[in-house]
């Protein structure tokens, strides 16, 4: 009896534990998501805001010669930025949600390959 209550409150503090494990997963997205919005406003702000301020023939030019980098380079981070949210997310969710689930670690213990370990089997077979 004095078992199952130990494995009992090990499986609660591991269950505790993926909770938070969770939400500062969910909270790494959301900051992501976070930094897409504001880097959005800024760049709006910072240029093409003051191009169309600009009422004169000569501002349109420099908005036009302004607005061809900008729109690549904003275009360019942002699909970035987004790119990385959906990796993130489908990172998160098959290595923390799914890991945590299913995963119990039973089997046998890895042993990387080696050449020098199969010459000295290969020497000495009687002592597998």
């Amino acid at each position: 009896m004095g078992e199952i209550a130990v494995e009992q409150c090990i499986h609660t503090i591991e269950y505790f534990l993926g909770c938070i494990s969770h939400t500062a997963s969910y909270l790494r997205l959301w900051a992501l998501s976070l930094a897409h919005a504001e880097l959005s406003e800024v760049l709006w702000t910072m240029i093409l805001r003051i191009g169309l301020q600009s009422g004169s023939a000569p501002g349109f030019v420099i908005l036009w010669l302004v607005f061809v980098p900008w729109a690549a380079f904003t275009v360019g981070v942002l699909l970035l930025m987004e790119g990385l949210s959906a990796f993130l997310h489908a990172l998160r969710l098959h290595w923390v949600e799914f890991q945590s689930k299913f995963y119990k670690g039973e089997g046998y213990q890895f042993i990387p390959f080696s050449f020098q370990q199969i010459l000295e089997q290969a020497e000495n077979p009687d002592q597998l």
